[in-house]
Protein backbone atom coordinates (compact mmCIF):
# COMPACT_ATOMS: atom_id res chain seq x y z
CA UNK A 1 0.00 0.00 0.00
CA UNK A 2 1.20 3.81 -0.63
CA UNK A 3 -0.04 6.60 1.29
CA UNK A 4 0.30 10.16 0.98
CA UNK A 5 0.35 12.64 3.61
CA UNK A 6 2.07 16.70 3.67
CA UNK A 7 3.43 15.94 7.42
CA UNK A 8 4.64 12.36 8.22
CA UNK A 9 6.11 12.21 12.26
CA UNK A 10 7.33 9.50 13.25
CA UNK A 11 7.12 9.01 17.11
CA UNK A 12 4.46 10.44 19.47
CA UNK A 13 5.93 11.55 22.62
CA UNK A 14 5.91 14.88 23.62
CA UNK A 15 7.95 16.29 20.68
CA UNK A 16 6.17 14.81 17.72
CA UNK A 17 2.24 15.43 19.61
CA UNK A 18 3.71 19.12 20.11
CA UNK A 19 4.84 19.51 16.55
CA UNK A 20 1.46 17.37 15.31
CA UNK A 21 -0.85 19.62 16.81
CA UNK A 22 1.25 22.90 15.42
CA UNK A 23 1.04 21.75 12.22
CA UNK A 24 -2.81 20.75 12.35
CA UNK A 25 -4.30 24.05 13.25
CA UNK A 26 -2.24 25.84 10.19
CA UNK A 27 -4.31 23.63 8.06
CA UNK A 28 -1.67 23.14 4.82
CA UNK A 29 -1.85 19.72 4.42
CA UNK A 30 -2.45 16.02 5.85
CA UNK A 31 -0.69 15.05 9.11
CA UNK A 32 0.05 11.41 10.25
CA UNK A 33 1.46 10.13 13.59
CA UNK A 34 2.94 6.77 13.35
CA UNK A 35 3.05 5.57 17.14
CA UNK A 36 5.17 1.83 17.18
CA UNK A 37 2.91 0.82 20.42
CA UNK A 38 0.26 3.20 21.99
CA UNK A 39 -0.04 7.19 22.77
CA UNK A 40 0.34 6.29 26.17
CA UNK A 41 3.77 4.09 26.38
CA UNK A 42 6.09 7.12 25.42
CA UNK A 43 9.45 7.99 27.12
CA UNK A 44 7.66 11.43 27.93
CA UNK A 45 4.95 9.33 30.34
CA UNK A 46 7.98 8.14 32.31
CA UNK A 47 9.41 11.08 33.39
CA UNK A 48 8.87 12.06 37.19
CA UNK A 49 10.52 15.30 38.21
CA UNK A 50 9.36 17.97 36.01
CA UNK A 51 9.32 20.96 33.03
CA UNK A 52 13.06 23.75 33.97
CA UNK A 53 11.46 27.46 33.09
CA UNK A 54 12.08 30.65 34.24
CA UNK A 55 8.96 31.84 36.00
CA UNK A 56 9.66 33.25 39.46
CA UNK A 57 11.26 36.27 38.05
CA UNK A 58 11.69 37.75 41.43
CA UNK A 59 14.80 35.18 42.10
CA UNK A 60 15.29 33.78 38.84
CA UNK A 61 16.01 34.75 35.39
CA UNK A 62 16.85 33.59 31.94
CA UNK A 63 20.92 34.26 32.37
CA UNK A 64 20.84 32.06 35.68
CA UNK A 65 18.96 28.97 33.52
CA UNK A 66 21.83 29.46 31.11
CA UNK A 67 24.71 29.29 33.20
CA UNK A 68 23.25 26.64 35.04
CA UNK A 69 22.68 24.40 31.66
CA UNK A 70 26.47 25.55 30.31
CA UNK A 71 28.07 24.42 33.66
CA UNK A 72 25.74 21.43 33.75
CA UNK A 73 27.00 20.55 29.88
CA UNK A 74 30.59 21.01 30.28
CA UNK A 75 30.53 23.64 28.75
CA UNK A 76 30.20 21.92 25.25
CA UNK A 77 26.90 22.71 25.01
CA UNK A 78 26.38 25.06 22.18
CA UNK A 79 25.18 28.60 23.99
CA UNK A 80 22.70 29.93 20.73
CA UNK A 81 20.69 26.15 21.52
CA UNK A 82 21.22 27.15 25.09
CA UNK A 83 19.37 30.74 24.76
CA UNK A 84 17.06 29.34 22.23
CA UNK A 85 15.55 26.56 25.02
CA UNK A 86 15.75 28.98 27.91
CA UNK A 87 14.23 32.12 26.41
CA UNK A 88 11.35 30.15 24.69
CA UNK A 89 10.64 27.94 27.40
CA UNK A 90 7.76 30.47 29.24
CA UNK A 91 5.87 30.96 26.01
CA UNK A 92 5.84 26.64 25.59
CA UNK A 93 4.46 26.15 29.32
CA UNK A 94 1.83 28.37 28.42
CA UNK A 95 1.17 26.30 25.14
CA UNK A 96 1.09 23.36 27.34
CA UNK A 97 -1.24 24.86 29.94
CA UNK A 98 -3.58 26.02 26.79
CA UNK A 99 -3.52 22.21 25.60
CA UNK A 100 -5.05 21.31 28.87
CA UNK A 101 -1.51 20.05 30.90
CA UNK A 102 -2.28 20.87 34.85
CA UNK A 103 0.97 22.01 36.92
CA UNK A 104 0.73 22.03 40.35
CA UNK A 105 -0.29 25.92 41.94
CA UNK A 106 0.41 26.56 45.67
CA UNK A 107 -2.05 28.74 47.69
CA UNK A 108 -1.30 31.88 46.02
CA UNK A 109 -2.25 30.03 42.35
CA UNK A 110 1.44 30.64 41.51
CA UNK A 111 3.41 27.62 39.87
CA UNK A 112 4.82 25.30 43.11
CA UNK A 113 8.28 25.40 41.50
CA UNK A 114 10.83 22.37 42.56
CA UNK A 115 14.36 22.86 42.85
CA UNK A 116 16.70 19.36 41.47
CA UNK A 117 20.42 19.28 40.74
CA UNK A 118 22.58 21.69 38.74
CA UNK A 119 19.96 24.16 39.14
CA UNK A 120 20.63 27.48 41.11
CA UNK A 121 16.97 28.60 41.60
CA UNK A 122 13.45 26.59 42.19
CA UNK A 123 12.56 26.31 38.86
CA UNK A 124 10.89 23.08 37.75
CA UNK A 125 7.07 23.06 37.20
CA UNK A 126 5.52 19.71 38.09
CA UNK A 127 2.30 17.77 38.19
CA UNK A 128 3.08 15.61 41.90
CA UNK A 129 5.87 13.20 41.08
CA UNK A 130 4.17 11.76 37.36
CA UNK A 131 4.86 15.37 35.45
CA UNK A 132 5.69 13.09 31.95
CA UNK A 133 2.37 10.96 32.38
CA UNK A 134 0.36 14.28 33.04
CA UNK A 135 1.93 15.91 29.88
CA UNK A 136 1.45 12.89 27.68
CA UNK A 137 -2.50 12.97 28.73
CA UNK A 138 -3.17 16.03 28.40
CA UNK A 139 -1.37 16.08 24.73
CA UNK A 140 -3.07 12.55 23.86
CA UNK A 141 -6.24 14.62 24.49
CA UNK A 142 -5.54 17.31 22.47
CA UNK A 143 -4.24 14.89 19.28
CA UNK A 144 -7.17 12.45 19.80
CA UNK A 145 -9.92 15.47 19.89
CA UNK A 146 -7.85 17.05 16.57
CA UNK A 147 -9.58 16.08 13.08
CA UNK A 148 -6.96 16.91 11.56
CA UNK A 149 -4.67 13.98 12.63
CA UNK A 150 -4.26 10.76 11.51
CA UNK A 151 -2.84 8.56 14.61
CA UNK A 152 -1.46 5.20 13.35
CA UNK A 153 -0.79 3.05 16.59
CA UNK A 154 1.62 -0.16 16.67
CA UNK A 155 2.89 0.99 13.17
CA UNK A 156 6.51 0.36 12.79
CA UNK A 157 9.31 2.93 11.04
CA UNK A 158 12.02 0.51 9.19
CA UNK A 159 13.71 2.94 7.16
CA UNK A 160 13.55 6.30 6.10
CA UNK A 161 13.50 6.89 1.91
CA UNK A 162 15.84 8.58 0.24
CA UNK A 163 17.47 8.59 -3.37
CA UNK A 164 19.19 5.18 -1.80
CA UNK A 165 15.96 3.55 -2.54
CA UNK A 166 15.87 5.11 -6.20
CA UNK A 167 18.83 3.18 -7.35
CA UNK A 168 21.56 6.45 -6.42
CA UNK A 169 24.73 5.92 -4.82
CA UNK A 170 24.34 7.77 -1.40
CA UNK A 171 27.59 7.96 1.18
CA UNK A 172 27.94 10.45 3.59
CA UNK A 173 29.93 13.17 1.35
CA UNK A 174 26.48 13.01 -0.82
CA UNK A 175 25.37 17.04 -0.86
CA UNK A 176 21.93 16.69 -0.86
CA UNK A 177 20.31 13.48 0.38
CA UNK A 178 16.35 14.05 0.46
CA UNK A 179 13.75 12.09 2.49
CA UNK A 180 11.04 11.32 0.66
CA UNK A 181 8.93 9.42 3.54
CA UNK A 182 9.30 5.77 4.85
CA UNK A 183 8.63 2.30 4.92
CA UNK A 184 6.46 1.23 7.88
CA UNK A 185 5.48 -1.84 8.50
CA UNK A 186 1.81 -2.83 9.13
CA UNK A 187 0.83 -5.05 11.95
CA UNK A 188 -2.52 -6.06 10.64
CA UNK A 189 -1.21 -7.23 7.40
CA UNK A 190 2.69 -8.08 8.22
CA UNK A 191 3.04 -6.08 5.10
CA UNK A 192 5.98 -3.10 4.92
CA UNK A 193 3.87 0.06 3.69
CA UNK A 194 4.97 2.93 1.68
CA UNK A 195 4.50 6.25 3.32
CA UNK A 196 5.37 9.23 1.13
CA UNK A 197 5.72 12.36 2.56
CA UNK A 198 6.87 16.17 1.86
CA UNK A 199 8.16 17.12 5.20
CA UNK A 200 8.93 13.64 7.72
CA UNK A 201 9.92 14.57 11.32
CA UNK A 202 11.82 11.75 13.42
CA UNK A 203 10.52 11.88 17.39
CA UNK A 204 11.08 8.31 17.92
CA UNK A 205 12.62 8.96 21.84
CA UNK A 206 15.70 7.46 23.58
CA UNK A 207 17.79 4.50 23.25
CA UNK A 208 18.22 3.04 26.92
CA UNK A 209 16.92 -0.24 26.15
CA UNK A 210 20.43 -0.65 24.63
CA UNK A 211 21.48 -1.29 28.68
CA UNK A 212 20.74 -4.05 31.03
CA UNK A 213 19.12 -1.24 33.26
CA UNK A 214 17.51 1.25 32.43
CA UNK A 215 14.40 3.64 33.31
CA UNK A 216 13.24 3.23 29.76
CA UNK A 217 10.66 2.07 28.24
CA UNK A 218 11.52 -1.23 26.22
CA UNK A 219 10.68 0.76 23.02
CA UNK A 220 13.52 2.80 23.48
CA UNK A 221 15.54 1.19 21.03
CA UNK A 222 17.29 4.11 19.80
CA UNK A 223 15.04 3.62 16.27
CA UNK A 224 15.35 7.50 14.68
CA UNK A 225 19.27 7.73 15.43
CA UNK A 226 19.67 4.27 13.76
CA UNK A 227 16.86 5.02 10.63
CA UNK A 228 18.99 8.53 10.26
CA UNK A 229 22.39 6.75 10.46
CA UNK A 230 21.70 4.01 7.90
CA UNK A 231 20.74 6.75 5.81
CA UNK A 232 23.75 8.74 6.02
CA UNK A 233 22.36 11.16 7.95
CA UNK A 234 24.95 13.41 10.41
CA UNK A 235 24.66 12.07 14.84
CA UNK A 236 26.20 13.73 16.97
CA UNK A 237 27.54 13.20 20.72
CA UNK A 238 26.29 9.99 21.21
CA UNK A 239 28.97 8.84 23.86
CA UNK A 240 26.86 11.27 26.25
CA UNK A 241 24.64 8.84 28.22
CA UNK A 242 23.45 10.09 30.87
CA UNK A 243 22.65 7.18 33.98
CA UNK A 244 20.14 8.82 36.40
CA UNK A 245 21.91 8.51 40.02
CA UNK A 246 18.56 7.48 41.49
CA UNK A 247 16.92 4.03 40.04
CA UNK A 248 14.95 1.91 42.73
CA UNK A 249 16.52 -1.14 43.26
CA UNK A 250 14.43 -3.43 42.66
CA UNK A 251 16.14 -6.97 41.44
CA UNK A 252 14.38 -8.32 38.61
CA UNK A 253 12.89 -4.74 37.21
CA UNK A 254 14.93 -3.31 35.14
CA UNK A 255 13.37 -2.43 31.79
CA UNK A 256 12.18 -0.34 33.17
CA UNK A 257 13.35 0.23 36.34
CA UNK A 258 11.24 2.84 38.46
CA UNK A 259 13.02 6.03 38.48
CA UNK A 260 13.10 7.98 42.18
CA UNK A 261 13.15 11.31 40.71
CA UNK A 262 15.92 13.91 40.93
CA UNK A 263 13.24 16.12 42.85
CA UNK A 264 13.26 13.97 45.97
CA UNK A 265 17.25 15.34 46.48
CA UNK A 266 16.07 18.60 45.67
CA UNK A 267 13.39 18.31 48.66
CA UNK A 268 15.91 17.13 50.80
CA UNK A 269 17.08 13.78 50.35
CA UNK A 270 20.29 12.38 51.61
CA UNK A 271 22.33 9.58 49.60
CA UNK A 272 23.81 7.15 52.42
CA UNK A 273 25.71 4.00 52.29
CA UNK A 274 23.01 1.11 53.69
CA UNK A 275 24.56 1.23 56.87
CA UNK A 276 23.54 5.25 57.13
CA UNK A 277 26.64 6.92 56.32
CA UNK A 278 26.78 9.83 53.73
CA UNK A 279 29.27 10.22 51.39
CA UNK A 280 28.69 13.04 48.80
CA UNK A 281 31.08 15.15 50.86
CA UNK A 282 33.91 12.97 49.34
CA UNK A 283 32.65 13.98 45.91
CA UNK A 284 31.84 17.30 45.75
CA UNK A 285 30.51 20.60 47.88
CA UNK A 286 26.93 20.58 46.30
CA UNK A 287 26.66 16.79 47.95
CA UNK A 288 23.24 14.98 46.68
CA UNK A 289 22.50 17.84 44.69
CA UNK A 290 25.56 17.86 42.16
CA UNK A 291 24.78 17.35 38.64
CA UNK A 292 23.67 13.69 37.82
CA UNK A 293 27.33 12.68 36.35
CA UNK A 294 29.22 13.41 39.07
CA UNK A 295 26.19 11.45 41.69
CA UNK A 296 26.26 8.49 39.49
CA UNK A 297 29.78 8.12 39.21
CA UNK A 298 30.09 8.73 42.76
CA UNK A 299 27.59 6.00 43.67
CA UNK A 300 28.96 3.96 41.15
CA UNK A 301 32.29 4.04 43.57
CA UNK A 302 31.01 3.50 46.21
CA UNK A 303 29.26 0.26 45.31
CA UNK A 304 32.07 -1.26 43.92
CA UNK A 305 34.36 0.37 47.42
CA UNK A 306 31.76 -1.66 49.43
CA UNK A 307 31.05 -4.28 47.28
CA UNK A 308 26.99 -3.59 47.58
CA UNK A 309 24.28 -3.51 45.08
CA UNK A 310 22.84 -0.55 45.78
CA UNK A 311 23.16 2.75 48.18
CA UNK A 312 20.52 4.93 49.51
CA UNK A 313 18.46 8.07 49.65
CA UNK A 314 17.30 9.20 52.75
CA UNK A 315 13.68 11.43 53.22
CA UNK A 316 13.00 10.45 56.86
CA UNK A 317 13.79 13.50 58.16
CA UNK A 318 11.18 14.64 56.67
CA UNK A 319 7.38 15.53 57.38
CA UNK A 320 6.13 12.11 56.56
CA UNK A 321 2.38 14.13 55.37
CA UNK A 322 4.31 16.49 52.95
CA UNK A 323 6.51 13.72 51.83
CA UNK A 324 3.14 11.60 51.16
CA UNK A 325 2.01 14.73 49.24
CA UNK A 326 4.56 15.73 46.92
CA UNK A 327 5.58 11.97 46.15
CA UNK A 328 2.27 10.18 46.12
CA UNK A 329 3.36 7.50 43.20
CA UNK A 330 6.92 6.98 44.35
CA UNK A 331 5.54 6.55 48.02
CA UNK A 332 2.92 3.73 47.10
CA UNK A 333 5.18 2.24 44.56
CA UNK A 334 7.66 1.86 47.53
CA UNK A 335 5.23 0.18 49.83
CA UNK A 336 4.27 -2.06 47.69
CA UNK A 337 7.43 -3.77 47.45
CA UNK A 338 7.66 -3.23 51.30
CA UNK A 339 9.30 -0.01 51.54
CA UNK A 340 7.77 3.20 53.98
CA UNK A 341 10.00 5.62 52.92
CA UNK A 342 8.71 8.13 55.30
CA UNK A 343 10.43 5.35 57.69
CA UNK A 344 12.81 3.42 55.20
CA UNK A 345 15.73 4.42 53.07
CA UNK A 346 15.05 3.81 50.07
CA UNK A 347 17.75 1.43 48.15
CA UNK A 348 18.79 2.92 45.19
CA UNK A 349 21.50 2.79 42.09
CA UNK A 350 22.29 4.30 38.00
CA UNK A 351 20.24 3.22 35.31
CA UNK A 352 20.81 4.34 31.96
CA UNK A 353 17.70 7.28 31.54
CA UNK A 354 18.92 9.64 28.58
CA UNK A 355 21.18 10.45 25.62
CA UNK A 356 22.54 13.74 25.13
CA UNK A 357 23.56 13.09 21.59
CA UNK A 358 21.50 12.00 18.43
CA UNK A 359 20.55 12.84 15.37
CA UNK A 360 22.43 16.47 14.81
CA UNK A 361 19.71 19.31 13.95
CA UNK A 362 20.46 22.97 13.51
CA UNK A 363 17.96 25.59 15.79
CA UNK A 364 15.07 24.76 12.96
CA UNK A 365 14.85 21.04 13.92
CA UNK A 366 16.84 20.15 10.45
CA UNK A 367 18.78 17.67 10.06
CA UNK A 368 22.04 17.16 7.31
CA UNK A 369 19.22 15.07 5.30
CA UNK A 370 16.93 17.88 3.17
CA UNK A 371 13.20 17.52 4.12
CA UNK A 372 13.79 15.67 7.66
CA UNK A 373 13.32 16.80 10.75
CA UNK A 374 14.86 15.56 14.15
CA UNK A 375 13.28 16.53 17.76
CA UNK A 376 12.85 15.41 21.13
CA UNK A 377 15.56 13.03 22.53
CA UNK A 378 16.42 11.60 19.38
CA UNK A 379 18.02 14.29 18.38
CA UNK A 380 21.03 16.61 19.33
CA UNK A 381 20.26 20.55 19.42
CA UNK A 382 23.56 20.87 21.07
CA UNK A 383 21.62 21.78 24.04
CA UNK A 384 22.75 19.43 26.83
CA UNK A 385 26.59 19.35 25.87
CA UNK A 386 28.30 16.45 28.16
CA UNK A 387 25.56 16.04 30.37
CA UNK A 388 21.80 17.39 30.44
CA UNK A 389 20.57 19.40 33.60
CA UNK A 390 17.77 17.90 34.75
CA UNK A 391 14.55 18.88 34.14
CA UNK A 392 15.63 20.81 30.35
CA UNK A 393 14.38 17.71 28.25
CA UNK A 394 10.85 18.07 28.37
CA UNK A 395 10.97 22.08 27.75
CA UNK A 396 13.61 21.71 24.80
CA UNK A 397 11.01 19.00 23.27
CA UNK A 398 8.43 21.34 22.65
CA UNK A 399 10.68 24.70 22.29
CA UNK A 400 11.87 22.56 19.05
CA UNK A 401 8.76 21.13 18.31
CA UNK A 402 7.90 25.10 17.88
CA UNK A 403 10.56 25.88 15.31
CA UNK A 404 10.32 22.80 13.45
CA UNK A 405 6.75 23.50 12.69
CA UNK A 406 7.54 26.95 11.91
CA UNK A 407 10.11 26.14 9.49
CA UNK A 408 8.25 22.81 7.70
CA UNK A 409 4.86 25.29 7.27
CA UNK A 410 6.92 28.12 5.18
CA UNK A 411 8.61 25.17 3.57
CA UNK A 412 6.26 22.74 3.04
CA UNK A 413 4.92 24.37 -0.01
CA UNK A 414 8.32 23.67 -1.90
CA UNK A 415 8.30 20.09 -2.09
CA UNK A 416 6.34 17.34 -3.84
CA UNK A 417 6.00 13.81 -3.62
CA UNK A 418 8.46 11.32 -5.45
CA UNK A 419 5.95 9.06 -6.85
CA UNK A 420 9.04 7.02 -8.56
CA UNK A 421 9.69 5.78 -5.12
CA UNK A 422 9.44 1.97 -5.02
CA UNK A 423 7.62 -0.02 -2.76
CA UNK A 424 9.08 -2.49 -0.19
CA UNK A 425 10.63 -5.65 -1.90
CA UNK A 426 10.61 -8.81 0.18
CA UNK A 427 10.09 -11.76 -2.27
CA UNK A 428 12.24 -14.30 -2.02
CA UNK A 429 11.80 -13.97 2.02
CA UNK A 430 10.69 -16.36 4.78
CA UNK A 431 8.80 -16.13 8.03
CA UNK A 432 11.87 -15.81 10.78
CA UNK A 433 10.72 -18.83 12.99
CA UNK A 434 13.83 -18.38 14.83
CA UNK A 435 13.17 -15.61 17.43
CA UNK A 436 15.22 -17.21 19.94
CA UNK A 437 18.31 -15.49 17.66
CA UNK A 438 16.67 -12.29 17.89
CA UNK A 439 16.03 -12.55 21.83
CA UNK A 440 19.35 -14.07 22.73
CA UNK A 441 21.31 -10.82 20.90
CA UNK A 442 19.48 -8.30 22.22
CA UNK A 443 19.96 -9.81 25.90
CA UNK A 444 24.19 -9.99 24.35
CA UNK A 445 24.01 -6.20 23.37
CA UNK A 446 22.45 -5.05 26.49
CA UNK A 447 25.53 -7.34 28.27
CA UNK A 448 28.02 -5.60 25.98
CA UNK A 449 27.12 -2.52 27.10
CA UNK A 450 26.53 -2.66 31.08
CA UNK A 451 29.83 -4.37 30.97
CA UNK A 452 32.26 -2.21 28.92
CA UNK A 453 30.06 0.73 27.95
CA UNK A 454 28.95 2.22 31.21
CA UNK A 455 29.36 4.55 33.68
CA UNK A 456 33.18 4.38 34.01
CA UNK A 457 35.29 3.01 30.39
CA UNK A 458 38.39 2.02 29.38
CA UNK A 459 40.13 2.16 25.52
CA UNK A 460 40.15 -1.79 26.36
CA UNK A 461 36.74 -2.38 27.29
CA UNK A 462 35.28 -0.18 24.28
CA UNK A 463 37.36 -1.73 22.22
CA UNK A 464 35.99 -5.51 22.97
CA UNK A 465 32.85 -3.87 23.29
CA UNK A 466 33.07 -2.82 19.47
CA UNK A 467 34.42 -6.35 18.30
CA UNK A 468 31.31 -7.71 20.36
CA UNK A 469 29.40 -5.81 18.19
CA UNK A 470 30.15 -6.30 15.30
CA UNK A 471 30.07 -9.88 15.74
CA UNK A 472 26.43 -9.43 15.95
CA UNK A 473 25.77 -6.71 13.37
CA UNK A 474 27.12 -9.30 10.34
CA UNK A 475 24.76 -11.60 11.96
CA UNK A 476 21.71 -9.62 12.57
CA UNK A 477 22.13 -7.98 8.86
CA UNK A 478 22.58 -11.57 7.59
CA UNK A 479 19.25 -12.41 9.00
CA UNK A 480 17.56 -9.16 8.24
CA UNK A 481 18.27 -9.88 4.31
CA UNK A 482 16.48 -13.56 4.66
CA UNK A 483 13.78 -13.17 6.47
CA UNK A 484 10.19 -10.66 6.77
CA UNK A 485 10.63 -7.39 8.13
CA UNK A 486 9.46 -7.61 11.35
CA UNK A 487 9.03 -5.35 15.09
CA UNK A 488 11.29 -7.69 16.73
CA UNK A 489 14.08 -7.88 13.87
CA UNK A 490 14.11 -4.12 13.29
CA UNK A 491 14.48 -3.43 16.34
CA UNK A 492 17.73 -5.26 17.21
CA UNK A 493 19.00 -3.71 14.03
CA UNK A 494 18.33 -0.30 15.78
CA UNK A 495 19.94 -1.47 19.62
CA UNK A 496 23.17 -2.86 17.58
CA UNK A 497 23.36 0.07 15.08
CA UNK A 498 22.97 2.80 18.21
CA UNK A 499 25.08 0.81 20.37
CA UNK A 500 27.73 0.42 18.21
CA UNK A 501 27.50 4.51 17.57
CA UNK A 502 27.93 5.59 21.25
CA UNK A 503 30.91 2.54 21.96
CA UNK A 504 32.58 4.31 18.58
CA UNK A 505 32.01 7.94 19.59
CA UNK A 506 33.18 7.11 23.08
CA UNK A 507 36.59 5.37 21.13
CA UNK A 508 36.89 8.72 19.44
CA UNK A 509 36.55 11.16 22.67
CA UNK A 510 40.23 11.17 23.86
CA UNK A 511 39.47 12.41 27.41
CA UNK A 512 37.08 12.70 29.93
CA UNK A 513 34.29 14.84 29.61
CA UNK A 514 30.69 15.66 30.90
CA UNK A 515 28.97 11.92 31.17
CA UNK A 516 32.14 10.37 29.15
CA UNK A 517 34.59 9.59 32.26
CA UNK A 518 37.46 7.29 30.85
CA UNK A 519 40.13 5.51 32.99
CA UNK A 520 42.52 5.91 30.19
CA UNK A 521 42.15 10.11 30.65
CA UNK A 522 42.34 11.10 34.16
CA UNK A 523 40.08 13.84 35.11
CA UNK A 524 41.70 16.97 36.85
CA UNK A 525 40.37 17.41 40.03
CA UNK A 526 38.71 14.94 42.16
CA UNK A 527 38.98 11.10 40.60
CA UNK A 528 35.74 8.50 40.56
CA UNK A 529 36.40 5.01 39.57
Amino acid sequence: MVYKYDFLIIGAGVAGMSYALKVARANKGKVCLICKTTLDEANTAFAQGGVASVTNMKVDNFEKHIEDTMVAGDYISDRAAVEQVVRNAPSQIAELVNWGVNFDRNEQGEFDLHREGGHSEFRILHHADDTGAEIQRGLMAAVRSNPNIEVKENHFAVEIITQHHLGARVTRRTPYINCYGAYVLNPDTEKVDTYLSRITVMCTGGCGAVYQTTTNPVIATGDGEAMVYRAKGTVKDMEFVQFHPTALYHPGETHPAYLITEAMRGYGGILRLPNGDSFMEKYDERLSLAPRDIVARAIDKEMKIHGIDHVCLDVTHKDPEETKRHFPNIYQKCLSIGIDITKDYIPVRPAAHYMCGGIKVDLNGCSSIERLYAIGECSCTGLHGGNRLASNSLIEAVVYADAAAKHSLDHVDLYDYNEKVPEWNDEGTMTNEEKVLITQSVKEVCEIMANYVGIVRSDLRLHRAWNRLDMLYEETESLFKRVKASRDICELRNLINTAYLITRFAIERKECRGLHYTLDYPVHGYDVV
